[in-house]
């Protein structure tokens, strides 16, 4: 967000509607991406929250306070232009799902494994038209090559918002499945983000929590939790 105002200059925050969608201004004038493009959303539910970002805003600008907008500007300078690219290394994540490594030892941890993802993989084979198939160990054996072709075109299917959100929401999980039912609402998304970090949570239970992993899990989590909502307002 470099070549943002260090400071506060504007007195009112509005959402106007344009024909390239809904924009924020500040005192009539409108907001920027970072590349000078015109910040365009597709629904004011998403304007509103950007232009409550800018609001919020006090003496200085703080990027950090402002999730929506980064995501927006991530959308228009970035995906837009790079949709195929971001798509396909997304869709990449099919092939090695953190849902479908499962351990062999101990029985007890792939027990839970097999109880809490499982009905993931389920919901996809539902939802998605795709049955992933977990594997034992960590070597890389790879997916039907049909099944990761449907998940690479409903992923190309989305919209440069969409995917945007969608980027932060399989990163940051680390399973394009997961990603999907966060995306389609399957569970709420922090039940989605626990499901994702079922072996950290094993390994804490088993010796004890380590308070710079929990502080690094919380920004993570957050991360996670904007990224469904940024991709609800899409």
């Amino acid at each position: 967000m470099s070549g943002w105002a260090q400071k506060r200059f504007w007195k009112e925050v509005t959402v106007a509607e344009t024909v390239e969608g809904f924009a924020v201004e500040l005192d009539g004038r409108r907001v920027k991406t970072p590349a000078k493009a015109a910040l365009a959303v597709p629904t004011r539910e998403m304007a509103e929250a950007i232009a409550a970002e800018w609001d919020a805003q006090t003496e200085s600008v703080d990027p950090k306070t402002m999730p929506c907008t980064r995501s927006a500007n991530a959308a228009i300078d970035k995906v837009t232009h790079q949709h195929t690219e971001v798509a396909a290394m997304l869709s990449e994540y099919g092939d090695s799902d953190l849902l479908c490594y499962r351990a062999d030892s101990p029985v007890e941890l792939a027990s839970r494994q097999a109880a809490e993802w499982d009905p993931v993989l389920d919901w996809a084979e539902a939802e998605l038209g795709v049955r992933l198939q977990p594997r034992t160990g960590v070597l890389h054996q790879p997916q039907e090559a049909a099944a990761l072709a449907v998940l690479a075109e409903k992923t190309r299917a989305m919209t440069p918002f969409q995917l945007a959100a969608f980027h932060d929401l399989v990163g940051i999980s680390g399973s394009l499945i997961l990603g999907f039912a966060a995306a389609s609402g399957w569970r709420s998304a922090d039940e989605i983000w626990q499901l994702s970090r079922l072996d950290e949570r094993w390994q804490e239970e088993q010796w004890g929590e380590d308070e710079e992993a929990q502080a690094a899990a919380e920004v993570k989590r957050q991360e996670f939790l904007h990224a469904k909502r940024f991709y609800d307002f899409s």
